[in-house]
């Protein structure tokens, strides 16, 4: 794949992808939900995180179609939007880790 092969709109969605890919604790979140599908209150506390602050980072990881919600009673549990997601995540830990 070529750079001047990829449409304009793709390559700015690809830059938006890595800028939400730079932030630390949306890279925990998304590692968290990776271990399977999660509620705010039980991720906040795996994370030593407020529920509000995960909430929010939440809110920018779905608009991005990284996660997806789904609502039972008055829970909402969260998960990976797909395989993609995890892969992503896989690829990069293991080019950062290489000597």
């Amino acid at each position: 794949m070529k750079a001047f092969d990829i449409k304009e709109e793709s390559l700015l969605r690809l830059a938006e992808l890595f800028k939400i890919f730079g932030d630390a604790t949306r890279i925990r979140i998304l590692c968290a939900l990776s271990e399977g599908e999660i509620c705010v209150s039980d991720l906040a506390e795996t994370l030593s995180m407020t529920q509000p602050a995960i909430s929010h980072q939440l809110r920018i990881l779905k608009n991005t179609r990284l996660v997806k919600a789904r609502r039972d009673g008055k829970q909402i549990y969260y998960s990976l939007a797909d395989a993609h997601v995890s892969s992503i995540i896989g690829t990069a830990l293991e080019h950062v880790e290489e000597e």
